[in-house]
């Protein structure tokens, strides 16, 4: 987040984190005494004095600051002293703005740290939100080895229109949901929300993948339209592309729905499968507007040792300086890893040095490793 950024820069300039900063401002006092006791009685350098606790404000707290000031107002009061005009309305004047002026500067301090304070206050809430409502995917599902990568079209959010989700089931077998919500950043977080919640809620006590969808649209359908006037609801375009999938642990296979969003790859040794549904259903949030009751099942296979990749479009639409999108499909075979967190890390760092900053769509990513070895069938996994 850039707050965090920004706090974590503050901190680094403290006197306790950068000492030798401090070297500038007092090298500062050091040199306008010398100079100014060396120089010809025409010129008087004593007013640049006022530059040191001005910079002491940016590189230490009101402690830092006000010492410097003292500091500055002693060398002021020597100059005088050894040019022989101490009691000069000149200097007197001089030593009474940078008493001033470093007031000022350490009330200045006192301001910022109190509104620093505040800032990662709700820096800590914020973050602890978006934790809970984006959680981390489960490391181990069954026989699956799973990792999930965010990146946020905003860089001061941590959540924005895409999604990703898992839960186990009591038929030992491991559901998630991937999508993405219309729009993005900060305006689709509510209905990200709520589509998280209702798979949540329903992932694990739904019989079949077809029944989760239904009970999917239908939630987001009705909440998001259940304050609306009827003009609006007219009017309206909330809904979410996603796929739903379900993944037993002793069937080499996997079951997904899909709604409008882009297929999952299967990564088999060094080819790259798409596993295309034959039928591709109207995004969540449509599907019962246009009377949609029944969702297709597909089954494809995915055998110990497949690593499948999970993506939103702001990753296949990633675009560089020259307009080029991002070549999913070409770089993932490179990346021969069993290991998902490492082939994330490995398309993270690709995927923003093709963009050469930061993608103008939230993207979100999930890999998922079949192994080889699977829980007995009589343990009891039933989590949500």
């Amino acid at each position: 987040m850039a707050l965090r950024a920004w706090l974590d820069a503050r901190r680094s300039w403290q006197p306790g984190h950068a000492p030798a900063l401090l070297v500038i401002p007092l090298g500062l006092i050091v040199t306008v005494c010398l100079v100014d006791v060396l120089s010809p009685p025409h010129v008087h350098l004593g007013p640049l004095l006022v530059a040191a606790p001005a910079i002491t404000v940016a590189l230490a707290g009101p402690r830092t600051t006000a010492a410097m000031g003292a500091l500055a107002v002693a060398a002021q009061v020597l100059i005088g002293a050894l040019r022989g005009v101490s009691g000069t309305a000149n200097i007197q004047a001089q030593i009474a703005a940078l008493i001033v002026v470093s007031a000022a500067c350490v009330t200045l301090c006192v301001l910022r740290g109190r509104r620093e304070r505040q800032l990662h206050h709700v820096q800590s809430v914020a973050e602890a939100a978006q934790r809970v409502l984006l959680q981390p995917l489960p490391a181990r599902a069954g026989p699956l080895r799973i990792a999930g990568l965010y990146i946020p079209a905003e860089k001061e959010a941590e959540l924005g229109g895409d999604l990703y989700a898992a839960a186990r089931t009591a038929h030992h077998s491991t559901r998630l949901l991937i999508g993405d919500v219309r729009g993005s950043g900060l305006g689709a977080i509510s209905n990200t929300a709520l589509l998280l919640g209702a798979f949540r809620a329903a992932a694990h006590r739904q019989a079949t993948l077809p029944r989760l969808a239904v009970h999917l649209d239908a939630a987001f359908r009705w909440d998001t339209s259940q304050w609306r006037s009827q003009t609006e609801q007219d009017t309206a375009e909330d809904f979410a592309t996603a796929i739903l999938l379900d993944i037993p642990d002793h069937d080499p296979v996997v079951h997904l729905i899909s709604c409008g969003h882009p297929p999952p790859l299967v990564l088999r040794g060094d080819r790259l499968l798409p596993l295309v549904a034959e039928a591709s259903h109207l995004p969540v949030g449509l599907g019962g507007a246009f009377g949609i009751v029944e969702y297709d099942v597909q089954t494809f296979p995915f055998e110990a040792g497949d690593t499948m990749l999970l993506y939103t479009d702001g990753v296949i639409e990633a675009r560089n300086a020259d307009g080029r999108f991002y070549p999913l499909a070409e770089r993932v075979p490179q990346w021969t890893t069993d290991d998902p967190e490492e082939l994330l890390r490995r398309l993270r760092a690709d995927l923003l040095a093709h963009v050469h900053a930061h993608p103008d769509d939230d993207a979100a990513v999930v890999a998922i490793h079949r192994t080889g070895s699977a829980p007995p069938r009589h343990e009891a996994v039933d989590r949500a």
